[in-house]
């Protein structure tokens, strides 16, 4: 009985706490530095570049001038790249 008890004023606090959305946040910071990012996906291959955009179900990424859709289902991992990559992105494009 407690475990119901519990359970049940869980679900009540997630209903009236809004929804974090750490991705959301993420892609915005790395968006807004404009700095290189590694893309690592699924099958092992690392693309490097800058976010351009993202939404729910992708991000665009330029590297050496083009620009990169990649679906996020795709993707194991992203992060800063450090130090390397600054050529990456094309002067001024926004």
């Amino acid at each position: 009985m407690r475990w119901r008890e519990w359970r049940a004023e869980v679900e009540q606090q997630d209903k009236t706490k809004p929804a974090v959305n750490v991705q959301d946040s993420f892609y915005y910071a790395m968006r807004r530095e404009g700095k290189p990012v590694h893309v690592y996906l699924l099958t092992g291959k690392r693309l490097t570049g800058v976010l351009r955009r993202f939404d729910r179900y992708a991000l665009v990424v330029d590297s050496h001038g083009l620009e990169h859709l990649i679906y996020k289902h795709a993707i194991a991992t992203v992060c800063l790249a450090r130090g390397d990559g600054d050529h990456l992105a094309s002067p001024g494009a926004d």
